[in-house]
């Protein structure tokens, strides 16, 4: 059985790598288009490694591929099985649409508010954590891919009042929805708080279109989720939908929306 490397093998391989060059942080840093600080804020573990970085420090060095093949593997092994095959949907499909009552959809979730949503399972230790943190974040490259899938996501306004780490964390999450939200692909609705109950607060769900028009469905709980294909389910929740959306607000009042919610937190 093929061991799996880990982040911080990883991150020792790109630092003596890195050494062996007789580079200096601040000298791949410019090579990479990196700071000398952000050089070492990955190779001690302050920041998560991100694809763009190990592909860059391949190509600078000349590896073959190696640090993105690394990163690769503990990718694809820090996700749950359970999750696997949902991520190989989210990857072919051509729209999603995301509803969640309590949290940011994870594609649209910034670094620390990613971190401190994970940080709080308990049966995660701190090295499982960066790893999904790392898989968390190399997700959301779907959304820059060629063709772009096109996302709609329905949020609470409770959710981005509920805090997930510090204040910083959250002004910095609202600020992300809203930027990404300027993206062609991309809508974000909220919900406010004042609406009336719901059959789509009974839990969050994903809907998927895929290449081929095969619609698909993932469904979450408190231990595990699951990927639903049956049509009658389907077609459950694709009702549930149009529930969820005719209650949130137009993408325009949603952003004013989230604005406003900003200021709370400043």
């Amino acid at each position: 059985m093929t061991q799996v490397p880990t982040l911080t093998f990883l991150r020792e391989q790109l630092r003596r790598a890195r050494q062996a060059r007789g580079l200096s942080q601040e000298e791949l840093g410019k090579l990479v288009n990196y700071s000398s600080s952000q050089v070492s804020a990955v190779e001690t573990g302050e920041r998560p490694v991100r694809p763009d970085y190990v592909a860059r420090v391949d190509g600078v060095l000349k590896t073959g591929g190696l640090f993105a093949t690394m990163l690769e593997l503990i990718r694809f092994h820090a996700a749950p099985d359970w999750f696997r095959p949902w991520e190989e949907n989210e990857r072919e499909a051509t729209l999603l649409r995301w509803y969640d009552p309590t949290v940011i959809p994870g594609l649209l979730q910034t670094e620390g508010y990613a971190r401190a949503m994970l940080g709080a399972v308990v049966e995660l230790t701190t090295e499982e954590v960066e790893a999904r943190l790392v898989a968390r974040l190399a997700r959301q490259a779907v959304l820059t891919a060629d063709p772009r899938p096109h996302l709609v996501a329905v949020l609470e306004e409770n959710t981005l009042r509920r805090q997930v780490g510090d204040r910083e964390i959250m002004r910095e999450q609202l600020h992300h929805l809203l930027a990404v939200g300027t993206e062609p692909n991309v809508q974000i609705r909220v919900a406010p708080a004042d609406a009336p109950w719901h059959i789509g607060l009974n839990g969050p769900f994903i809907l998927a279109r895929l290449g081929d028009g095969a619609e698909l469905a993932h469904l979450d709980n408190q231990l595990q989720g699951q990927t639903v294909d049956g049509p009658n389910a389907v077609a459950a929740l694709d009702r549930r939908w149009e529930t969820v959306t005719g209650e949130a607000l137009p993408c325009r009042q949603s952003a004013r929306l989230i604005q406003e919610v900003v200021k709370t937190w400043t």
